[in-house]
Parts: C-alpha cells; sequence; structure tokens
C-alpha cells in the first residue's frame, strides 16, 4: 500500500499512469479470484483504495487549478 505523500510527490502524469497500472492489476486479481486463482486476497483491498487514493488526488488538484 503506498502512502498518501507518495502519491502527492507525483506529476499528474506519473498520477494517471500509476492509476492505468492499478486499475489493470485489479482486473487481473479479478479475474484470478474468478477462476479461484487468487493467492493473496488482502491485495485487492489494498489495490481498491490505492485507486481511490490517486483519483481523490487528482480530484483536489482540478478543484484547486479551477481556483
Amino acid at each position: 500500500m503506498t502512502k498518501v505523500s507518495d502519491f502527492r510527490a507525483k506529476t499528474d502524469d506519473q498520477l494517471a499512469e500509476d492509476l492505468g497500472n492499478l486499475k489493470r492489476e485489479q482486473f487481473n486479481l479479478r479475474f484470478q479470484a474468478a477462476t479461484q486463482q487468487l493467492e493473496k486476497s488482502s491485495r485487492v483491498k489494498e489495490v481498491r483504495r490505492d485507486i481511490a487514493r490517486i483519483k481523490t488526488l487528482q480530484n483536489e488538484r482540478q478543484r484547486s487549478a479551477a481556483k
């Protein structure tokens, strides 16, 4: 799990890239869970929360840029 401070240090492009990678990983984890091949089920929760952190940070940056 990545800390918010690590995400805040990244640029918008890096965050978008990380978000894409996390969504791809989330898809793969869901597929593994459906086929009973998921080894570490806690990773699903970690990925979901990291996606939410990135989206929240992107939303904060958009709001501050609009002001």
